[in-house]
């Protein structure tokens, strides 16, 4: 309409894309869609062209409106006294779609504006009901009939989304409607005579339209409404030169639509049809045109992933995954490459799209499937460039779902040692690993239950399991269940720990795979990164019990562990240790490996507590099988003080475990005792006394045994209520004497008796900070006669930090300590008159002056004291 602007236009399409909405979906006895509809089309003429986005949306309006109603037949018999003009309105509104319809496509005659209008179309080819499907049919042949009378060199660059609208058109020749397969063949010979015009164009041939439609509608029909599949099959051979790689991956993904929805919708009958249809279709474009679909691999794979969410049918599903097994048959890289893309943990879809690579003929090489598997497993979960990677992942995840195939299980036997191997590894990698961007929540979980998270480590454990399972390691598996071998294996601190229990569980089982696991070992253990040479050494050590052991040279047993003593890694120099230790079972190894005793030793230096307490019970054997006479006990004194260290560890398991090993080691000692050994011995006294006042029962026992054991070697008289576990409080004379008898029976050793219950002042946990406040103020006026100024000073300064704590006890116990330690002190220096008592604050009944002049000769050497125990007296007042 000349002189109207875009806006009105705009106002007006608004209006009728409104009416047309608001028209009922379930009767026609008005004529407001068919009015509207022309409105439309005459408003299409005007200028500008509606974009993309708003022609999709008005033609996907005005197509469900129209394909929504009922039959013609229904809506008749709903209303017989209309059915003569609710015939007469269906055809009319029909008519006025159509024709918008090709009205678009002649306002915007582009690859774009044809898209626009088919692709709001495609989803009612396949819909349950005839009547919705005749309709998207007759309106698709419809456009194409438009196409071909209208625009005989219609965009010479190809023709857009080809292999899609080609899919649903053969689908619909095998419709159970014999008029829909009709149609939909006519609208193929349409297609098919553009394709062939636009061809002719690009070699400037002239031709006539008609006679080249009339001439392929007998080349390729007529339509057989016994055998439509003979349709299918010839359509599809003459189209190859109109399909290059993306039209096939669209036929097939078109294809696959025929197959969504349940018989039940569709009718048993129906549905079959439909399903001979696209297996007839996706097996012969495979057939014929599978070389093309190289570069398309993993696109097809997505679309059938996808597809399989919404297709339920079991013999559906089959002929959905056909092309997974034809496709796996001649490019099974590319397909397994392309499903190990898959989401992660697999669904039931991906599982089964595994499954079919060697369950359906024609099958892959499984032998083939495996090694490419292998290989991924071989991979490192992430890049060069520090990106986490899936592949490994996935393909544990693959070799899961093949193995729940019997008839994969003897092929997996071949590479049993490899794949269990490059299993543990991959376990290793995954600890702590996270695939939050290319993961996806498990489909099949119950909706009534909250998804569980994903943890790899955990899946690719899943897998080792399922693997041991299958080859009939069963106790193995089970032995490492009641073990918590498992869960270890899942710790980063704890990983070679679980390793090393199922290499022994496999020992102890005599598993018949052994010898190839060993021998594969020893290249393997110089190889890859830290990850890998620990799970592969944690799992080697233990092998070492095997006899054939004694084939292997000596350099891949006895040599290999003693290099690994001096490897930086602390866990490597633990299962080192392991691994000698379980040498010197056999006789003729026993000697060397007592001669590494000191190496072994000093290899559990600047090692975490818990990895010294793995590797000491280790090495109990071997100091269980040392020379009783043997004089040099520099070996005992280095454990000794590495075991020591431990004492104070946070984890109350360390801490125990440390000091009864102590013990242990302290019975191996024999007279006479060396000096290195008494001054080690000294140094336990504190740590042993404090820690056995900590509150917990098992470590105060242990502490009860290994200072007894120290005791007995020692020759130490302590008091008898040293070597009990009851509390301290309220107890201050039995602290007393366990000081003075310390003080003067290793008065050398006083000062180090005062450093050590100044650093457990500092201790995290309470109960220490409370009974080493204690023993500080029972230990210091012990030490008159040797205190320094200085060390008096760093006493003072410590309490007075104390009285500070967050815990009330220690603040109290650190008052009453410098109290203690003010009135012993004060009464020592100026000794009270005869038959009084003590006072604990001797400024009420002492006068004294500052002046050392004033005071008696004997104490004129002492006056620092008196003027420290000053001012810390004055400082307390303030």
């Amino acid at each position: 309409m000349p002189g109207r602007g875009r806006r009105e236009e705009d106002h007006d399409e608004e209006d009728d894309g409104r009416q047309i909405q608001e028209e009922p979906l379930d009767s026609l006895s008005s004529t407001v869609r068919w009015q509207a509809m022309e409105t439309l089309t005459q408003l299409s003429h005007s200028q500008p062209i509606l974009g993309w986005q708003e022609r999709t949306e008005l033609v996907s309006t005005c197509v469900k409106s129209v394909f929504s109603l009922p039959s013609v037949q229904a809506m008749q018999e709903k209303d017989e006294a209309k059915a003569e003009a609710i015939q007469t309105l269906y055809r009319q509104t029909l008519e006025a779609l159509q024709t918008l319809l090709n009205a678009l496509f002649v306002e915007d005659p582009t690859p774009a504006g044809l898209t626009s209008i088919l692709e709001p179309l495609g989803p009612w080819m396949n819909s349950g009901k005839a009547h919705e499907r005749a309709r998207a049919v007759n309106s698709h042949v419809s456009v194409l009939n438009h196409m071909l009378l209208t625009l005989p060199f219609f965009m010479l660059s190809g023709f857009p989304a080809l292999g899609l609208l080609l899919g649903r058109l053969i689908l619909r020749i095998g419709d159970p409607d014999e008029e829909i397969g009709r149609e939909a063949l006519d609208g193929i010979i349409i297609l098919y005579t553009i394709l062939e015009l636009q061809k002719r164009s690009r070699d400037k041939e002239e031709t006539n339209k008609e006679e080249l439609y009339e001439s392929n509608k007998r080349f390729l029909g007529p339509y057989n409404p016994v055998s439509p599949c003979q349709n299918i099959l010839r359509v599809i051979a003459e189209f190859g030169d109109f399909l290059g790689p993306q039209q096939v991956k669209d036929l097939l993904l078109a294809a696959l639509e025929g197959l969504k929805g349940s018989s039940e919708a569709r009718g048993k009958d129906s549905g079959e049809m439909m399903q001979l249809a696209s297996e007839v279709t996706l097996s012969s474009v495979l057939e014929w045109y599978r070389h093309r679909v190289l570069e398309v691999i993993p696109e097809i794979m997505q679309g059938i992933y996808a597809q399989l969410n919404y297709i339920q049918e079991p013999r559906a599903r089959e002929v959905a995954l056909l092309p997974v097994s034809l496709l796996a048959s001649s490019f099974m890289t590319e397909v397994v490459v392309a499903l190990l893309t898959c989401p992660l943990p697999l669904d039931s879809n991906g599982a089964e799209m595994w499954r079919q690579l060697i369950l359906r003929k024609p099958s892959c090489d499984v032998r083939d499937l495996l090694d490419l598997l292998l290989t991924s497993l071989k991979e490192k979960p992430f890049t060069k460039n520090g990106r986490t990677s899936i592949v490994p992942l996935a393909a544990a995840s693959g070799l899961c779902e093949l193995l729940s195939v019997n008839s994969c299980v003897g092929r997996v036997r071949r590479i049993y040692p490899q794949l269990l191997l490059a299993l543990l590894i991959q376990v290793h990698y995954h600890i702590g690993l996270y695939f939050p961007s290319r993961t996806a929540f498990c489909k099949d979980a119950r909706k009534d239950t909250p998804p569980s998270i994903f943890i790899p480590v955990r899946w690719v454990v899943k897998v080792v399991k399922t693997l041991l399972l299958r080859m009939g390691c069963s106790y193995e598996a089970t032995f490492l269940e009641d073990q918590g071998g498992w869960e270890l294996m899942e710790q980063a601190e704890n990983h070679h720990q679980g390793v090393s229990l199922l290499a022994r569980a496999m020992v102890h089982y005599s598993c018949q795979e052994l010898c190839r696991i060993l021998y594969l070992l020893i290249p393997l253990l110089e190889r890859g990164d830290e990850m890998h040479k620990i799970t592969a050494t944690a799992f080697y050590v233990e092998l070492l019990q095997m006899e054939q052991v004694r084939r292997i040279p000596e350099e891949y047993s006895l040599g290999r562990m003693a290099e690994g003593l001096n490897h930086q890694d602390p866990i490597m120099k633990l299962l080192s240790i392991r691994g000698l230790v379980i040498l010197a079972r056999r006789t003729e190894k026993t000697a060397k490996v007592q001669a590494l005793l000191p190496s072994m030793v000093k290899g559990l230096k600047r090692m975490d507590g818990l990895l010294v307490v793995e590797a000491a019970h280790n090495l109990k054997t071997i100091f269980k099988g040392q020379d009783r006479k043997l004089t040099d006990s520099s070996v005992y004194v280095e454990m000794l003080q590495i075991l020591l260290r431990h004492f104070n560890d946070s984890r109350e398991d360390v801490r125990s475990s440390c000091i009864n090993l102590y013990g242990k080691v302290v019975q191996k000692l024999r007279l006479p005792r060396t000096p290195a050994v008494e001054q080690q011995l000294i140094r336990t006294l504190v740590p042993l006394l404090l820690l056995m006042q900590e509150g917990n029962a098992e470590v105060s026992q242990k502490c009860i045994k290994t200072l007894f054991r120290c005791s007995c070697l020692m020759a130490w008289e302590l008091p008898k209520r040293a070597y009990s576990r009851k509390s301290w409080d309220n107890q201050q004379q039995t602290v007393a004497k366990i000081c003075k008898y310390l003080v003067t029976t290793h008065q050398d050793s006083a000062f180090t008796f005062l450093s050590q219950s100044l650093q457990y002042a500092k201790n995290s946990r309470a109960s220490l900070r409370k009974y080493s406040v204690m023993f500080i103020g029972s230990l210091v006026p012990c030490m008159e006669s040797i205190m320094t100024e200085d060390r008096l000073n760093e006493v003072k300064a410590a309490l007075e930090n104390l009285r500070h704590d967050p815990e009330a006890s220690v603040c109290i116990y650190a008052a009453q300590a410098q109290d203690h330690i003010l009135a012993s002190c004060w009464r020592n220096s100026w000794p009270l008159p005869h038959g009084d008592s003590w006072v604990c604050d001797p400024d009420a009944t002492h006068r004294w002056s500052p002046s050392c002049e004033n005071l008696p000769t004997s104490h004129q050497r002492r006056s620092w004291i008196m003027q420290t125990l000053g001012s810390w007296k004055l400082s307390l007042k303030q």
